[in-house]
């Protein structure tokens, strides 16, 4: 990409991006995968490489598999902070809910308390906010999946923190559920969007990804 010092959007600078934008993707093994050549953060690279040639954005991952909300903040200065980004994107929660499975998960009092902290201490350092909601484990859509009621619980409490923070709000559940209530008519566990009822398979990640690109400047889609 070239230098410039144009915004590529609206004047609103919460949801504009800029020449030398610096964005760190935080999660889990999702966001661990995103960074391989068929991964949502490569697809994303390559949409606003296109969208935006004259900007100098650098996307940057930083999942790493089985990570929770508690092990995503003790990382938070070494993986996210000292990079200084500019824009935070938060895709944190599914193991949260799924490593219950195992007793394993995050307490929804962790859960927010966590997150909470994690968006505080991003904001200090003058970054915006994107939190994700968490997406779906199973891709069932007449509410049967294991984790469904659990999954709502923890997306509404992000919601909430986004609301109250004045960080911006890309509700994947929402998205997810609504795309697979469109496309999966056999009521399949998986193989829409996931290629086992968490994990992204080609179409999930370009999904997300265009999700992500509209949500870090919705005018790149008009």
């Amino acid at each position: 990409m070239t230098h410039s010092a144009t915004s590529v959007c609206t004047p609103n600078t919460q949801r504009s991006l800029k020449n030398k934008d610096r964005i760190i993707f935080l999660g889990d093994s999702i966001t661990q995968s995103g960074v391989l050549p068929h991964g949502y953060i490569t697809l994303l690279s390559m949409q606003l490489a296109k969208h935006c040639p004259e900007l100098d954005i650098s996307l940057i991952g930083t999942g790493i598999n089985g990570h929770r909300v508690p092990h995503c903040q003790k990382r938070l200065d070494r993986d996210v902070l000292q990079k200084n980004p500019s824009i935070v994107v938060l895709y944190i929660g599914v193991n949260d809910v799924w490593h219950w499975q195992h007793d394993r998960g995050t307490t929804t009092t962790d859960f927010e308390a966590g997150l909470r902290d994690i968006v505080v201490r991003i904001q200090t350092t003058g970054a915006r906010v994107i939190i994700c909601t968490p997406s779906v484990i199973g891709e069932k859509v007449d509410a049967t999946n294991r984790y469904d009621r659990m999954l709502d619980e923890y997306a509404d409490i992000s919601r909430i923190i986004a609301q109250q923070s004045g960080s911006q709000l890309l509700n994947l559940r929402q998205s997810f559920m609504a795309y697979l209530t469109k496309h999966n008519p056999h009521n399949l566990e998986e193989g829409i969007l996931t290629s086992d009822g968490v994990h992204l398979n080609k179409h999930g990640n370009s999904f997300l990804s265009r999700l992500l690109l509209e949500a870090l400047c919705p005018p790149l889609l008009d």
